[in-house]
């Protein structure tokens, strides 16, 4: 258990590391908040697309491999509606804007821009792998039910938005890649490759730099801000990890899926509350605080899961 913790807790020391790169740089104003949203669109659109069809084309395809693929799929749609239906039945507040931010904040963890570079540096390609599917079906999730929830309007889904989601888009294209085994030539699987390499550092550094815009102090003034980080970096994560294992899933994963559950909010809280006329400072102390607890959330609950795989 020690071992584990020791080796889960250095690589997610790595990232706060690169957390505090971003901070830094931001407090001493060497990055701008329209370069943050240059990042992350490069992040979002670039990166994750690239790291996303790498691991794919690392990893052969196999039978097996398609049933987990489908068995993974499966356990995060479950996963998702699991905490849906509780969230729902726990946060019942008469502040509509408050009660969909805590809603959104608990069930959605920030799987792509926190867990794909754990998830690369414990598992290798295959835990990218695994998480590439996590992210598909949060997107899916994400771009209905908490939009739906955080816009108050059904109008607002958008069929169009779900499947141009970058997140999506590289899933399929490396799925079908991979399905019929087209190995792309060196001429284009290099520069997607040193694409891909950017998801880790860029992330860190864009939550970093969302860091160092909030009000260290006004992250736990909220009480709700000490549920929601019951629930999202704790309660989600080792029921997830029961059930998992309940279920025979074992082996990377279980760890994989472990490591996208244990995750803080999704940073997509605070995009949506923010457009939908939200509780946005709610919002922002959520992803912040949990951002920040997860520092000693994700090694403990990881190096758990590592010990039932």
């Amino acid at each position: 258990m020690i071992s584990n913790f020791l080796t889960v807790g250095q690589q997610v020391v790595v990232l706060f590391i690169l957390i505090g790169v971003g901070f830094v740089c931001k407090k001493a104003t060497l990055i701008s908040d329209k370069a943050i949203k240059s990042l992350t669109n490069l992040a979002l659109y670039v990166a994750t697309p690239c790291v996303i069809i790498v691991s794919f084309q690392n990893c052969e395809f196999t039978s097996d491999k398609l049933v987990n693929m489908l068995v993974m799929i499966l356990s995060v749609a479950i996963i998702h509606i699991g905490s849906i239906v509780v969230c729902t039945l726990i946060f019942r507040n008469k502040d509509e804007a408050k009660k969909v931010v805590l809603r959104v904040g608990s069930i959605f963890s920030n799987c792509g821009f926190m867990s794909l570079p754990l998830q690369k540096a414990i598992l290798g390609n295959d835990g990218v792998f695994y998480g590439a599917i996590y992210v598909a079906v949060f997107n899916i999730f994400i771009w209905t039910y908490g939009l739906v929830a955080m816009s108050g309007d059904k109008k607002e889904l958008s069929l169009k938005k779900l499947i141009t989601n970058p997140g999506i888009v590289g899933v399929v294209i490396a799925i079908l890649l991979w399905v019929f085994h087209i190995q792309l030539p060196t001429i284009l699987y290099s520069p997607i490759d040193y694409l891909g390499a950017l998801n880790t550092p860029i992330p860190m550094i864009i939550i970093g730099c969302q860091l160092a815009n909030t009000s260290l102090k006004s992250m736990f003034t909220d009480k709700y801000s000490y549920l929601c980080i019951g629930i999202r970096l704790v309660a989600i994560p080792l029921v997830s990890l029961f059930l998992l294992y309940l279920f025979g899933v074992r082996g990377n994963m279980l760890v994989a899926t472990v490591i996208a559950t244990s995750a803080p909010s999704a940073a997509t809280t605070t995009m949506f509350a923010t457009k939908y006329d939200r509780d946005v400072p709610l919002s922002v102390s959520l992803v912040s605080a949990t951002t920040l607890a997860s520092i000693v959330t994700m090694p403990t609950i990881v190096a758990i899961s590592q010990m039932f795989a």
